[in-house]
This record gives C-alpha cells, sequence and structure tokens, in this order.
C-alpha cells in the first residue's frame, strides 16, 4: 500500500478490513487483517496466512511488520488489528512482543476497549534494552 496517512483511524481500520479479505485462512476460516503506520507516515498491511502444519502460521502482525522493514524499516506509531467481519480484535501474546519490539511504548493501537498505548496492553515488558 503507497498510501500516507493523514491521522484518519477510521481509514486505517478500513485497510485492515480490506487486507484481512485477502487473508489465507482455509484451516480455521479465521480471517484476520492488521494495518499500521510507520514514523514517515506509511501505511503498511498484512492478514494471516495459515499453513497445514499449524504452529507455522504467520499472523496479520508478522505482515505488518515484514512489510516496515521490506519497504524502508523504521518504527510503527499507530495499529488496529480486526477479524474477518470487521471487528477490532487484540494481538495475542506473541504478536504483542513483534509490535513492542517495532514500535515501543508509545506505538498507539485500537483495542476492543479503546485506544490504548503499548506500553498499557504489555506492561513490563522485555525488550531489546533488556539484552544489554
Amino acid at each position: 500500500m503507497d498510501a500516507v496517512w493523514d491521522g484518519d483511524w477510521d481509514a486505517l481500520k478500513r485497510a485492515a478490513v480490506e487486507v484481512a479479505a485477502r487473508a489465507y485462512a482455509p484451516y480455521s476460516g479465521y480471517r484476520v487483517g492488521a494495518a499500521a503506520v510507520a514514523d514517515d507516515g506509511r501505511v503498511l498491511v498484512g492478514c494471516n496466512v495459515e499453513n497445514a502444519a499449524y504452529g507455522v502460521v504467520l499472523c496479520a502482525e508478522c505482515g505488518v511488520v515484514s512489510q516496515l522493514h521490506a519497504t524502508g524499516g523504521g518504527r510503527l506509531t499507530h495499529f488496529v488489528c480486526v477479524n474477518g467481519v470487521g471487528e477490532v480484535i487484540m494481538p495475542c501474546g506473541r504478536c504483542r512482543q513483534l509490535l513492542w519490539e517495532n514500535g515501543g511504548a508509545e506505538l498507539e493501537l485500537v483495542t476492543p476497549e479503546g485506544l490504548r498505548t503499548m506500553a498499557e496492553v504489555l506492561p513490563m515488558a522485555f525488550g531489546p534494552e533488556n539484552l544489554a
């Protein structure tokens, strides 16, 4: 997606809904789409990609982070994740860690309970500073 984000959370959610429709979910039928903004304004999207070996499923958040790095790197600043019917959902614990690594405590995300920061949804997170 070549769009630059203008601060419209509804448009970001629509991008997540649009990409969820392209998810590859033949086993669970549970489509997930994610959309995020990089610190330079790039809009990034990802969808879940299932696999017959269930443990190697790629979450939508993985697609977002891959696109972040594939298109120039940077940091995530805003994020939303939806299911196949467009409802806002929470990233799983593994994906929260992935989002922390690529957006940090200040990353803002839409949750089913409203706007939150990563510091709120992953308190006391483990990050690169813990490896020093």
